[in-house]
């Protein structure tokens, strides 16, 4: 025994050494990792077979482990930790030689590899990442970047400390369109730290709220960090619930927690959002505040440029831009509530649905009863205890059966009573477009208000039709018949209103990525769709639009990227309300003429993606985009390979059971969570976020998502976290990046003195989402999830 440390112990010290020295070579991570896992698993055998490395395992035959078996305690709840009294004997690392092992982690690797990286249900996941990846670096090459930061600078520059509070603002509109810090961070500090200081703003503030901005790309949907680690919260909730529900005594998670123990990146999309705007907006609250408090470092700046348009008077601009539009998205709610809007979708399944269940499972071992009763309380199980009670007395649950005419009809007619006179896509996408007829009017309050009057009464006449005319049995192509004259008179004011808009330059530099944003996060947040179908939407969008704007540089007509983006719109808005399913046995005269319209609208927009890549391709934009999106995502790839060695290597000696055993032998759940917190922000100054993803969290991962804490809530403290380890000095990896980039003038003392308030305000977010987690999980509680 060396050091009086078991072997186990010493192999996980040798595991971690070899990283740590391995990282600090310089050599590139992905490799240090892979690399640093077969000279660990060397050094350790070696050792193991010179009888230098002795485990002390507990003596699962003695008739003290039997005693606590016979006490009702599981298997899994006993360790040295708990029960250091026990009888243990010794053993090597490696009971039938380092060869076996060897064997063993070969296969390991092998499968592995198949499950993560090549076939297995995550690698569509993490395809979500590359398509990310080059949506961001799309975009930032395409220089709106440069457009966001000077058109908000020239916004909020008159107010003081307005130059810092559009650094937050850009920062967490590029967090959300390229989830890369690195990017980020370098991106503004190219552009905004000079101006910063140019117009006497203090070094210190520039640089700590360009840091801290460019980090948010750590949590703000869609962010790198949040699919990484959804790929692997999932599969160690499930099975951090299943050994919970083992240890309480139960056969398994569901019976214990009454419902799949399931979690999502989609669902961990919509848990990051406000969390995300709330950190951007402590970050916004502090350079307002230091600027009121330290005027002469952070002052009011008047960039001249004009910003298109009219002069608005402040009355119209809070009627047009914030009083109207509110009262539209209000009246759409009211009216979703009161079932005046809602879906129309009155099919009904040929079967019958499953008899009701009682809302637990109540034929279940005392003990797991009783841990039933501590986790949902006494309530709970004396009413799922009645309702089954309710259900045997009615004969047993209902078995699933095949719905006569008869029943077809009364459970037809029962929808067809209960659907809502306005359909919820007429709803929406009417209103969407008044909101562009209203946006419009506020731009231009003196211009001829007739072309938005009219596209007024589209939207009026649309939602008078489908309230009058239109039926949930009314024919899809009847429907497009009905709203073919309301649509063309909104649209009329809508292309009027566009043209107006695009003379205000605000809504002509953020409008476009906006859209781009709102149509990713909006098909994930709503459940339309998973990350990976968005994401190829992002990059496909990402790259139509830098090509747009790269041929009104050139002075060229955009019109093809315009009419490929309208088909995407038209194939939209034709699958929703068609039966494109050519392959059915009956299809209407409607469906085959919408089904040619939206080939011709799929062959349009391909045309129009393919021949926006052919234009940045000569405007050489597309090779570095294409080359900054391989070396990322196979950097990302390759140390997830590089860590999975890694992380067999500690499993082969049963590294990983040791330290979840030391966990779980904490009483006080919020210890082990905070101790776990501490450790990720300690590593946060050495590892980058990838390395600790893969590497870390697989071995803490099943303890800490395996107790009571919400997985979303646990998830989304653990990217918080890391993105306070990316700030924190002196190690912080936005740091260096910054470093990388600011002039001479600028000195690491005042990055670190900067990023040091900015570091607290993390700390009091992170205190603050604990204290209140309903901020994490309200929206994922509302959306739907998918």
């Amino acid at each position: 025994m060396i050091f009086g440390l078991d072997g186990v112990a010493i192999a996980l010290l040798i595991v971690f050494l070899c990283l740590f020295g391995a990282i600090m070579t310089g050599f590139p991570v992905a490799f240090a990792i892979a690399g640093a896992g077969a000279i660990s698993f060397g050094i350790i055998a070696a050792m193991d077979s010179a009888g230098m490395l002795t485990h002390f395992a507990i003596d699962d035959r003695s008739a003290e482990y039997g005693a606590l078996l016979a006490e009702g305690i599981s298997r899994e709840a006993i360790s040295v930790f708990r029960y250091p009294e026990l009888p243990r004997y010794e053993t090597q690392l490696f009971p039938r030689g380092w060869e076996q092992a060897l064997n063993t982690n070969l296969s390991f690797i092998v499968n592995r590899m198949d499950e993560r990286v090549i076939a297995g249900q995550s690698i569509e996941t993490l395809l979500a990442v590359l398509m990310f990846v080059l949506m961001g670096i799309t975009l930032e090459r395409s220089r709106i970047a440069n457009d966001l930061l000077t058109t908000m600078a020239r916004l909020f520059g008159p107010l003081p400390g307005g130059l810092a509070v559009s650094i937050v603002i850009v920062g967490a509109f590029l967090a959300a369109s390229t989830g890369i810090v690195g990017a980020t961070v370098v991106t503004m500090g190219l552009l905004a730290l000079p101006t910063m200081l140019r117009n006497n703003y203090s070094p210190e503030l520039a640089t700590g709220v360009i840091a801290a901005s460019g980090t948010l790309g750590q949590i703000i949907p869609p962010s790198i960090v949040i699919v990484l680690l959804g790929t692997l919260a999932g599969d160690m909730f499930a099975a951090g619930q299943e050994v919970r529900a083992q240890l309480a005594g139960c056969g398994d998670a569901l019976t214990f927690l009454g419902s799949p123990a399931v979690l999502s990146v989609g669902t961990l999309f919509q848990a990051a959002l406000l969390p995300g705007i709330f950190l951007a907006f402590l970050y916004g609250a502090y350079a307002f505040g230091f600027a009121l408090l330290n005027p002469t470092k952070a002052p009011a700046v008047q960039i001249e440029a004009s910003t298109g348009g009219e002069v608005v008077t402040r009355s119209e601009a809070l009627t047009w831009y914030l009083a109207v539009p509110v009262a539209l998205i209000l009246s759409i709610v009211v009216a979703g509530q009161v079932g005046l809007v809602g879906n129309q979708d009155y099919t009904v399944s040929g079967y019958s649905e499953a008899g009701e269940t009682a809302s637990l499972r109540t034929n279940v071992s005392a003990e797991c009863q009783a841990s039933m009763i501590e986790l949902h309380g006494q309530e709970a199980w004396d009413s799922a205890l009645a309702q089954q009670a309710d259900i045997d007395a009615a004969g047993g649950t209902e078995e699933v059966h095949e719905l006569n005419e008869e029943e077809l009809a009364v459970s037809r007619a029962a929808a067809l009573e209960a659907i809502a006179p306005i359909g919820t896509g007429v709803a929406v996408f009417f209103t969407a477009l008044a909101l562009v007829l209203v946006t419009a009017r506020g731009v231009m309050p003196t211009a001829d208000p007739r072309p938005l009057l009219i596209g007024g009464v589209g939207v009026l006449l649309a939602f008078a039709l489908d309230f009058a005319v239109i039926r949930p049995q009314t024919s899809s192509g009847m429907t497009f018949i009905i709203l073919a004259i309301p649509f063309l008179l909104t649209m009329f004011g809508v292309v009027a209103g566009v043209k107006r808009l695009a003379t205000n330059e605000l809504l002509r530099v953020v409008f476009p990525p906006l859209v781009l944003i709102v149509a990713v996060l909006g098909s994930i947040l709503g459940g339309i769709t998973n990350p990976t179908p968005a994401a190829a939407l992002g990059a496909g969008g990402a790259i139509m639009l830098a090509a747009y704007r790269k041929l009104g540089d050139d002075g060229r007509s955009g019109h093809i990227i315009l009419l490929s983006s309208l088909s995407i719109v038209v194939m939209i808005l034709l699958g929703m309300n068609f039966d494109l399913r050519i392959t059915r046995s009956e299809i209407s005269f409607a469906d085959w003429v919408a089904y040619g319209v939206a080939l011709a609208a799929y062959h349009m927009a391909f045309f129009g993606l393919l021949y926006g890549c052919w234009v940045l391709l000569k405007g050489g934009v597309l090779t570095p985009v294409v080359r900054e999106t391989a070396k990322v995502t196979s950097m990302v790839f390759t140390i997830l390979i590089g860590s999975q060695l890694l992380n067999l290597v500690v499993i082969s000696f049963g590294g990983e059971h040791y330290i979840q055993d030391f966990l779980r032998s904490f009483d006080d759940e919020r210890k082990v969570f905070l101790l776990v917190m501490i450790i990720l922000f300690i590593l946060g100054f050495v590892l980058d976020f990838l390395e600790i993803i893969y590497i870390v969290i697989p071995i803490v991962g099943p303890v800490i998502y395996g107790g009571e804490f919400d997985p979303k809530w646990v998830t989304i403290m653990i990217a918080i976290n890391l993105q306070t380890s990316f700030l924190t000095p002196p190690f912080g990896f936005a740091l260096f990046y910054l470093r990388g980039v600011a002039p001479a003038s600028v000195t690491t003392g005042h990055i670190y003195r900067g990023v040091a308030p900015f570091v607290v305000i993390q700390i009091v977010g992170l205190t603050l989402l604990a204290l209140f987690p309903v901020i994490v999980t309200i929206l994922p509680d509302l959306l739907p999830n998918n």
